[in-house]
């Protein structure tokens, strides 16, 4: 008996009465206001920030993609002008060597007749030195043979 009486009791657990329908009513008007005033500002809020950065992302790309190139262009202009550097400097030295090797010849010339002026002004004044001895033997000789010849006559 206490079991149907507790059944049959009023505001049980499963009374079904006006107020579960407004209860039900009054959910869904909650969150329809919610939705209205909370829900669908921050939906838009936050559309307008995934779209602002897929923007920004895209944005981000094409530039990145444009410095690459752009990395890639000047990479290419110095690997050039590196190339160009060098060839200068290979000719420039290959030009350095050939007036230095031209520089070489040339006191290499200009020796040779300085060593052959002084070879011809050592033998000129060899042949000099040698007649002036050859004339001071001849009178040596002269001497020698007058002294000789005076020292027989006298003896």
């Amino acid at each position: 008996m206490t079991n149907s009486l507790f059944l049959l009791a009023e505001g049980g657990l499963f009374d079904f009465n006006a107020t579960l329908p407004l209860m039900a009513l009054q959910i869904l008007l909650m969150m329809v206001v919610l939705n209205a005033i909370f829900y669908t500002p921050i939906a838009k809020v936050l559309d307008e920030r995934d779209e602002y950065i897929r923007n920004n992302l895209t944005k981000a790309s094409e530039t990145l993609a444009k410095a690459e190139a752009i990395t890639k262009q000047y990479e290419q202009d110095l690997a050039k002008e590196r190339r160009d550097a060098q060839m200068i400097i290979a000719s420039s030295q290959k030009e350095a060597q050939e007036i230095v090797a031209m520089e070489i010849k040339q006191a290499q010339k200009d020796t040779e007749l300085l060593v052959n002026e002084a070879t011809t002004q050592l033998n000129s004044q060899k042949d000099k030195a040698l007649q002036a001895l050859e004339k001071q033997v001849n009178t040596l000789s002269e001497q020698i043979k007058n002294k000789l010849l005076s020292g027989q006559l006298a003896g």
